[in-house]
């Protein structure tokens, strides 16, 4: 917890590592994941460093293994996960992997060129097959037509032109192939018009099954035969077949001469289907032995590239022979850190040793929590606001509890909570299985990463709905009623009734747990759920942000901040003990004192608390039943002092830290000159330049060279704070100082009634999950039906259920959720939370490589 509390303490370091290994280094520094690296060669272009075509040789075996990747998925093969997850290959067996990524991608480019090829052929000698046969189903169809045709053809060829015989004989010719299928309809109104009917088409479909040889789809084609007469029809036909991308095969007139062709075709069909399958064989055990290996492939890849890019951020010292690289590291794995330097050293035989060197730097640190997979996602909650900045609390370990149950209370149900956390607890439960089907659907990944947060607002749901009693809009009766009414007959006859505290209620106690079951039945069970709803939604609120208040306090003491502490937490702390805190106080007090007889001349809570601020009172001691009447004696006079010990508290938050600050940076400046002019009498006259202009640096060393070590120290020290510090500017702060102050002061009040919300939407809720019931369930278990009443309950029921898990738990829930978010980030964390940091993003093969690993971060 100490860990996620407040974030790792950082170091600058900054490595030198000789050439020769300085790739193995970082490759142990990238399966230790524990370094960031800098890019000290920003300016520097791309294609201009000095491993850039170690990159480029990387990004050629990424091509080749896409496309064998891509061939195994084509043949619906499945990539195993062993889950390997081997360490970067040395440089000089990157040959070797070059060499066989080269071998199966060029084994698999010519199997598939000649598979294509042979397929190509399979389809034309099937096509003319299939020429063949229905050719010779048209001879024999229409053989007892042909003078029908005959008649017809010349009767088509003589038609129109006056003078001209009959002739006694005809000599057709025919023209056969194939096409696809959706173009015959055009096919045939084209020969129709550029012929003007002097043709005679059918066509036949294929019903055997062929497919394409690039793609592999599924093609539907038609064989036909077209019929004409004259050498000018035959090329217009041909010309037409063009034009539509038709097959045309040579079909012989006789028959003898077609089943010989039939044969023949036959034959050759046989032949290839032997060499296809021969070849589909080859190309399966090709793929299948590179279906084993290529995880590992790509996994190396990726860590080879990943290394070299991170070779070209580092600077290279020509006359050491060295690389220089600058990151930052958690403190504590610095020895981590040494110890895989060491083992990168013995594993590329480098006898001289990598040096580290820690930096002082006023740069800010990146932020680094050790998150594990349960605290992963509430990190990411306060990760969305913003990532907290160097060493601030963070208010993830609150969030833990805090988020699930103001869900809860917003969302609370008990059987609806019931399902969500089965729901989340599935998704722990089979987490590892889940995990590893890594699904491309953004919303279930949404989910599945949220699976700790959702079974905890399920539990929490489950909680707060047994607190409201309430369970799918109906009660639980465990423990009897705390209530003893004494209705009529005629009363107790209708639906619901009106329950009054001071008549029938047991006074002496109170009931065992939560809501009483009683009071499901009353006609004023919103009154009461209203009343006690809200003002649980106003305690739950200033307590929040009363802590969120006091967690400012860790800031202010860690970063040893006085003018924080006195000039914003103490005024913040007693303006919103004194307003609000006190709201509470009577809330609390209204509940012990008033007993259920005496409930109903209580005075009223918002009454009072207006009449707070315009000092209005009410002494008539007479009246016994008036709101305005003051709760406890002596009443005025403490809410006066606490009303302007509150107002005190503004010009306090506003006035001094401007000033403090203003007079803080002038007495630094000040120390600063008189610093330098102490060094400068330390000097000799003739180190002294012409120009007066004193280098700092010279200074110190000069100072130190005379003795005195103490003041070159300090004055170095000095110089470095104010080489980084920003230039003061008091409108500036006062200005923002200001600002701060309004924005408190009203959203204490804004924020306070921001957290009404809870009570708003468990109403809501709840009252949606009542007109559910009553309106769609409720009907189908008042039918008085046999056989035909049990379809209807069921069919009312499942109207219900998807309704239910529609409407309310993906609806509700989803609101309830978007609204304890903005609660956590506007209304908690504004209190102390700066975020205003970056996350630490260190070189590591589990995140370049993307593996879900459950295990925690060691």
């Amino acid at each position: 917890m100490g860990n996620l509390f407040r974030s790792e303490e950082m170091s600058l370091v900054q490595l030198f590592l000789q050439t020769e290994a300085a790739y193995a280094c970082v490759s142990e520094l990238g399966e230790l994941g524990l370094m960031q690296f800098k890019d000290l060669n920003a300016h520097v272009n791309a294609f201009q460093r000095k491993f850039v075509n170690e990159v480029r040789r990387c990004e050629e075996m990424e091509r080749k293994i896409r496309y064998i990747e891509k061939e195994i998925k084509k043949d619906s093969l499945v990539i195993p996960d062993y889950g390997e997850n081997p360490k970067a290959p040395a440089p000089k067996e990157m040959v070797d992997l070059e060499a066989t990524f080269e071998k199966n991608e060029s084994e698999l480019r010519e199997v598939n060129t000649n598979a294509e090829a042979l397929k190509r052929n399979f389809l034309e000698l099937a096509e003319l097959r299939e020429v063949l046969i229905k050719t010779q189903t048209f001879f024999q169809a229409y053989g007892n037509e042909m003078s029908g045709i005959v008649a017809e053809v010349q009767d088509a060829l003589v038609t129109h032109t006056e003078g001209v015989q009959a002739m006694t004989s005809i000599q057709l010719g025919f023209l056969a192939g194939v096409i696809p299928r959706e173009k015959v309809p055009a096919f045939e109104r084209m020969l129709w018009f550029a012929c003007r009917g002097n043709v005679f088409l059918r066509y036949d479909e294929i019903m055997i099954k062929m497919e394409d040889p690039v793609t592999g789809y599924p093609i539907v084609k038609c064989v036909f035969i077209i019929f004409f007469q004259g050498e000018q029809l035959k090329i217009k036909v041909k010309k037409i077949c063009e034009g539509f991308r038709a097959s045309l095969y040579p079909c012989p007139e006789s028959p003898q001469e077609r089943d010989e062709m039939f044969r023949g075709v036959t034959t050759r069909l046989e032949d290839l289907k032997m060499v296809l399958n021969q070849t589909e064989d080859h190309r399966r055990r090709v793929l299948v032995g590179a279906q084993k290996e290529i995880r590992s492939w790509i996994i190396k890849v990726e860590k080879i590239k990943a290394i070299y890019h991170t070779l070209n951020m580092f600077n290279f010292d020509m006359s050491h022979n060295s690389l220089i690289a600058e990151g930052w590291c958690p403190l504590k794995a610095q020895e981590d850190l040494r110890r895989a330097l060491k083992e990168g050293e013995k594993m590329s035989g480098s006898t001289v040793p990598t040096v580290i060197h820690p930096m002082h730097t006023t740069e800010k640190p990146p932020t680094y929590f050790r998150t594990n997979r349960f605290t992963k996602g509430f990190q990411g909650i306060v990760d969305a606001y913003g990532v907290a900045s160097y060493r601030e609390v963070n208010p993830a370990p609150y969030t833990i509890i805090t988020f699930p149950f103001l869900f809860a209370v917003m969302f609370g149900d008990a059987g609806h909570g019931s399902l969500m956390f089965l729901f989340g607890l599935w998704m722990v439960v089979m987490e590892k299985k889940l995990s590893a089907q890594k699904s491309d659907n953004e919303i279930w990944n949404t989910f599945f990463g949220g699976r700790y947060i959702i079974m905890l607002m399920g539990l929490f749901s489950i909680y707060t709905g047994m607190i409201y009693n309430d369970a799918f809009s109906k009660s639980f009766n465990i423990f009897g009623t705390k209530w003893h009414p004494n209705y009529t007959e005629h009363e107790l006859a209708g639906e619901q009734l009106t329950l009054n505290p001071s008549k029938f209620h047991d006074n002496g106690t109170a009931y065992v747990f939560g809501i009483d079951p009683i009071w499901q039945s009353a006609t004023n069970k919103i009154t009461f759920l209203n009343s006690f709803k809200m003002k649980t939604a106003v305690i739950l609120g200033i307590s929040q942000m009363l802590f969120g208040i006091v967690m400012g306090v860790f800031n202010h003491i860690h970063f040893k901040s006085k003018v924080n502490f006195f000039c914003e937490f103490l005024p913040e702390l007693f303006f919103l003990l004194l307003l609000f805190g006190y709201l509470v106080a009577l809330v609390y007090y209204k509940w012990l004192v008033f007993t259920a007889a005496k409930a109903s001349c209580a005075p009223s809570l918002l009454i009072q608390y207006i009449n707070m601020f315009m000092m209005k009172y009410t002494v008539d001691g007479d009246q016994k039943c008036n709101s305005q009447l003051p709760f406890y004696p002596h009443q005025q006079i403490v809410q006066t002092v606490f009303v302007i010990g509150a107002l005190l508290c503004v010009p306090i938050l506003l006035v001094p830290k401007p000033f403090i600050l203003r007079y803080q940076h002038n007495k630094r400046k000040r120390m600063r000159f008189a610093l330098q002019a102490r060094s400068t009498d330390a000097l000799l006259p003739n180190e002294i330049p012409q120009d007066g202009a004193v280098s700092n640096t010279n200074i110190a060393l000069s100072v130190n060279s005379a003795g005195d070590a103490e003041l070159a120290t300090s004055h170095l020290e000095l110089v470095a704070i104010s080489e980084h510090e920003e230039e003061f500017d008091f409108s500036e702060v006062f200005i923002h100082q200001t600002i701060h102050t309004i924005e408190f002061c009203l959203g204490c009040i804004s924020h306070t009634a921001s957290y009404l919300r809870l009570w708003a939407l468990s109403l809501a809720h709840a009252q949606l999950s009542e007109v559910l019931w009553n309106m769609v369930f409720s009907l189908g278990l008042g039918m008085d039906l046999q056989w035909l009443g049990s379809i209807i309950v069921f069919a009312l029921w499942m109207f219900w259920a998807n309704l239910t898990l529609a409407i309310l738990l993906l609806m509700e829930g989803l609101s309830a959720f978007l609204h304890t978010l903005r609660l956590h980030w506007v209304e908690f964390q504004s209190k102390f939370y700066e975020g205003s940091g970056y996350n630490f993003e260190p070189f590591s093969f589990k995140h370049i490589l993307d593996i879900d690993s459950l295990d925690d971060l060691k």
